[in-house]
């Protein structure tokens, strides 16, 4: 009821997020690879000339993410926006036009910028920013919109192209996008407080996030902190998107079939938006940074699963306990810099943190591959995952005594 009460009193500006997340799909892996096929064939593309194509696009667009997703920190929220929405909408339209290469390249560099990165940022950012006490319940509802998206917009791009080719999906769910985002959020966003927020507003959230809250990037940059504290908030990402890109070789060496393990993904989506949710409340209560060095302990344990036994049973507690760690990961993800810099300049902070996220996403892929082409078990890459993701843990534990 608690949960219920405060989205219906903030149903406006969480709706706002909650949309922004939904529409991130457009930019996300998973829906840019139901067309996987098309999109190779159209360009006379290899799987590997296609790959480092997406690689060098998710790259390039997690660097200039640190310089646009900054700019949140001083245009109009509304305007900000209305101009990613529209980015966002554009790419998708070029996606659909794309006549040779180069423009394919530019269409998902275009792609993975505003919706995988801008999209999120926008939402998550002016979330952190409009909340202080409640903060960490704000950021698990909207952050809804991610998987939401993800169980249902894949489906609906498979059964349009029962009807249309790949361009025609891309039109028609362009045209979607912009007759449903642009009103909404012009709508949900009127009368919202200018920039980000009001003088008084801005103060209380600065006090609220502790003495200093006024840290800039570069700042933040000279913080060993952060340096100690990404490589955990990097793990669910990276050794995530690793194994389920690689889920074919995966399945293969462990005897499963590939329609088993994909119905498991149905269990890691519930696990995650499940605590999601209720990471929620906790973070609010206890703060983001104390959860931080243990939020890794579930997948730990699912690695240990996959290290140790080609039954069935591992693939799915390694699925459910996945999907635990990257529901908190999200939540916590979300109020972390807002709680340990401030909020004034968190939009340039967040991008940065973002960046090196997609930049992880585009890496695992190649590592696992490399690894893979090595001869190098799937066994022992969970075990060097584990290694990994302890020894995050570890040095995020440490930093929470580390001072500048």
């Amino acid at each position: 009821m608690e949960y219920l009460s405060f989205a219906w009193k903030n149903r406006r500006f969480l709706a706002f997020g909650l949309l922004l997340t939904f529409f991130s799909f457009f930019g996300q892996s998973y829906f840019i690879a139901v067309f996987n096929t098309d999109i190779r064939a159209a360009f006379s593309l290899s799987h590997g000339e296609f790959g480092l194509a997406y690689a060098v696009a998710t790259v390039s667009s997690a660097v200039c993410l640190i310089w646009t997703g900054r700019l949140i920190d001083k245009a109009r929220l509304r305007t900000f926006a209305l101009c990613v929405c529209g980015g966002l909408i554009a790419s998708c339209v070029l996606m659909a036009a794309a006549p040779v290469f180069g423009a394919l390249l530019l269409a998902l560099f275009a792609l993975r910028l505003t919706g995988q990165g801008l999209m999120v940022h926008t939402a998550v950012t002016s979330i952190g920013r409009h909340f202080t006490a409640e903060r960490g319940r704000a950021v698990s509802i909207i952050s809804m919109g991610g998987p939401s998206g993800q169980a249902v917009m894949a489906l609906v791009a498979v059964a349009l192209t029962a009807w249309l080719s790949w361009r025609q999906v891309w039109l028609v769910m362009a045209a979607g996008a912009a007759l449903v985002l642009i009103p909404s959020v012009s709508l949900l966003l009127r009368g919202h407080e200018d920039a980000h927020l009001g003088s008084g507003r801005r103060a209380e959230a600065a006090a609220a996030s502790g003495p200093r809250g006024d840290w800039t990037r570069g700042d933040v940059l000279r913080d060993i902190r952060f340096y100690f504290m990404m490589p955990v908030l990097l793990a669910p990402s990276f050794i995530g998107t690793g194994f389920f890109f690689h889920m074919g070789h995966l399945v293969d060496a462990k005897g499963w079939s590939l329609a088993f393990f994909t119905g498991a993904y149905t269990l890691y989506t519930l696990f995650s938006v499940s605590l999601t949710l209720l990471a929620g409340p906790v973070v609010d209560r206890i703060g983001a940074v104390r959860l931080i060095p243990w939020h890794l302990a579930p997948m730990c344990l699912g690695l240990v699963a996959l290290a140790s036994s080609d039954h069935r049973f591992a693939a799915i507690l390694y699925m459910c306990l996945t999907g635990i760690t990257v529901g908190m990961r999200i939540t916590i993800g979300g109020a972390v810099w807002a709680e340990i810099y401030g909020v004034e300049n968190l939009g340039a902070i967040r991008s940065l943190a973002t960046s090196f996220m997609v930049v992880s996403t585009a890496l695992s892929p190649v590592v696992f591959g490399w690894l893979i082409d090595h001869s190098v078990s799937m066994e022992s890459l969970a075990l060097m995952c584990l290694a990994y993701g302890a020894g995050s843990s570890v040095l995020s534990g440490a930093s929470l005594g580390v001072g500048r």
